[in-house]
């Protein structure tokens, strides 16, 4: 199996959603001085959850996407989880520490979300790292505090450890997203939305923020539809693919399309700190991108529900009522199987490695 081969279709997703995202940051930074930072968090989400209704209502009609498995009731509490951890908390801070950050620096600061994403994955849920993927980590995490660090005796300015929480927040959210990977992606960023949209601007409003102008809703709206909602719905696909740190590593390309399009808007200054940072998170990130993975492997017996076509990992029979044509979706065995090839933890990968 070549490489191109391992990471279709999730590299390209990964990075599709990364540049949507990026580029979301610097166009939210414009409209804090219109609007309540806890309020744009909330019209954010909120623009994500309509838009993605939208697009669910259509769907069916016009013929659109392929069929996916619809969240279960066992999935609600992981739903839960995320939208407290990435819904609510992660934007908050954020959009706090937008309002005490340039653009471009919070935009690059924003790679900590992959470093978060990946630290859990390895720790947590015991995904693979070797010696590659640890030093690409560490180039991540040093370009980040060398951008975030303002000197003098303030140190590192409160933006700094704001973005940062919101990174952390967003890291645990991934990381819980993978539980649900194998569900529709757009059911899951669209009740994602709603519910911490909702929620966010429930808050700001009860906290006396000011209900802004129809131009910034329908800013927002589309700023949160874009860099949250499509962008959410292009990471879950991913993380099918990929497994959860491998795909935050793609997704770490975000903060250097928003840190580009910050220096246009903004007219930040391009300094060597700059620089220097994006360097050093570059290598962090190509040294991701170049890892492979292969090992002898077991395959347990397990029942799961997701859209598949009939690979080598789906070998199984069919019940009269099961959907015809690939791909599709029905509840379907997988028995046990030991074999050997290039992967990644996707949902069929999550395997334990020995020491």
């Amino acid at each position: 199996m070549d490489r191109t081969a391992l990471t279709w279709p999730g590299a390209p997703m990964a990075l599709a959603s990364a540049a949507l995202f990026g580029a979301s940051t610097p166009f939210a930074k414009l409209l804090l001085g219109a609007v309540d930072p806890w309020l744009l968090a909330g019209l954010l989400y909120l623009g994500s959850g309509v838009g993605l209704a939208l697009v669910q209502l259509a769907r069916r009609p016009l013929g659109i996407g392929a069929a996916e498995a619809p969240l279960r009731r066992a999935d609600l509490p992981w739903l839960l989880l995320v939208v407290l951890a990435g819904g609510v908390t992660g934007p908050v801070l954020l959009m706090f520490g937008l309002a005490h950050t340039s653009a471009a620096s919070a935009a690059l600061l924003l790679n900590l979300e992959g470093l978060a994403t990946m630290a859990i994955a390895w720790v947590v849920f015991r995904e693979n790292v070797d010696r590659r993927i640890l030093l690409g980590a560490l180039a991540i995490l040093g370009g980040a505090v060398l951008l975030s660090w303002q000197g003098g005796p303030a140190g590192l300015g409160w933006g700094a450890p704001l973005i940062a929480g919101a990174c952390l927040a967003w890291g645990i959210d991934n990381n819980l997203t993978r539980n649900l990977s194998g569900a529709d992606p757009v059911q899951i960023a669209m009740l994602k939305g709603l519910a911490a949209g909702a929620v966010n601007l429930g808050l700001a409003l009860a906290r006396g923020a000011a209900w802004p102008d129809l131009a910034t809703l329908l800013g927002a709206g589309l700023i949160g539809f874009l860099g949250y909602g499509v962008s959410l719905t292009l990471f879950v696909l991913a993380l099918r693919h990929l497994g959860t740190a491998r795909t935050g590593a793609y997704f770490s390309t975000a903060p250097f399309i928003g840190g580009a399009i910050a220096v246009v808007v903004f007219a930040d200054p391009i300094t060597v700190r700059l620089l220097g940072a994006a360097v050093l998170m570059a290598i962090g990130i190509a040294l991701h991108l170049v890892e492979r993975h292969e090992h002898e492997h077991v395959h347990e017996e397990m029942v799961h529900e997701h859209a598949h076509v009939h690979d080598e990992h789906h070998r199984h029979a069919h019940a009269p009522g099961d959907p015809p044509g690939e791909p599709h979706v029905h509840a379907h065995r997988h028995t046990r199987l030991a074999h050997r090839h290039p992967h990644y933890p996707d949902l069929h990968h999550r395997h334990e490695h020995a020491a």
